[in-house]
C-alpha cells in the first residue's frame, strides 16, 4: 500500500507524496525588508497613502483616503492600502481602519522628518540654526564683524534654505 495523505490510494492518478515530503512550489525566497520597501514605495498613489496616514496620524478609512487624495475610486485606495498591510507599514484595527503601524524611511522620506502631525524638510533645521546664529552674531558683534564669519554663515543659511524649499516642492503630497 502506497504512504500518501489520504486513507486510501486508487491508482496512479490520487498518488501524492506524504505530507512531510510536499514542496511549496508558490512560496517566494525571502526578501530582504529594505529590498520589500523600496519596491513598494516605488508607487507613486502608495506613497501618496503613507504620506496622508504618516502626516494624519489617526486611522483612517479607505473612502476617506481616497477622497481626500482624489483617487479614481476606493478600490485602488483598498489596492495600495492592502500592499502596505502586506509589508507591515499599516494595520487594520477593530473597526477595519488602517492605522500607520511601523514608519519607515525610503526615497524621498528620508529627506523629511516628524515634528508631531508635521512633515519638515531635514534641511529646515539647518536653515534655522544657520540663521539664527548669524542673527545672533550680527547683532551680538555689530561693531567688530567679521566678514568671513558673516559670509560663511550667509552661505550656509541660504544653502540650507533653498535645499528646504526644494524638497518641500517635490513632496510626494
Amino acid at each position: 500500500m502506497q504512504d500518501c495523505e489520504f486513507s486510501f490510494c486508487i491508482g496512479f492518478d490520487l498518488y501524492r507524496e506524504p505530507v512531510e515530503q510536499q514542496k511549496d512550489l508558490t512560496a517566494k525566497p525571502p526578501i530582504n525588508d529594505s529590498e520589500a520597501m523600496q519596491g513598494i514605495f516605488t508607487n507613486k498613489q502608495r506613497l501618496r497613502i503613507y504620506w496622508y496616514m504618516l502626516s494624519k496620524g489617526d486611522p483612517s478609512g479607505v473612502r476617506e483616503i481616497q477622497r481626500a487624495l482624489g483617487l479614481s475610486s476606493p478600490s485602488v485606495a483598498h489596492h495600495h492600502l492592502e500592499k502596505l498591510r502586506e509589508i507591515g507599514v499599516v494595520g487594520q484595527d477593530e473597526y477595519g481602519r488602517y492605522v500607520l503601524v511601523k514608519q519607515v524611511e525610503v526615497g524621498i522620506l528620508q529627506g523629511f522628518s516628524r515634528v508631531g502631525r508635521f512633515m519638515l524638510p531635514r534641511f529646515s533645521f539647518y536653515a534655522v540654526f544657520f540663521s539664527t546664529l548669524l542673527g545672533f552674531y550680527i547683532l551680538r558683534y555689530t561693531e567688530s564683524l567679521n566678514v568671513f564669519a558673516v559670509l560663511f554663515s550667509g552661505a550656509a543659511a541660504s544653502v540650507s534654505w533653498y535645499e528646504t524649499l526644494r524638497s518641500w516642492k517635490n513632496r510626494p503630497f
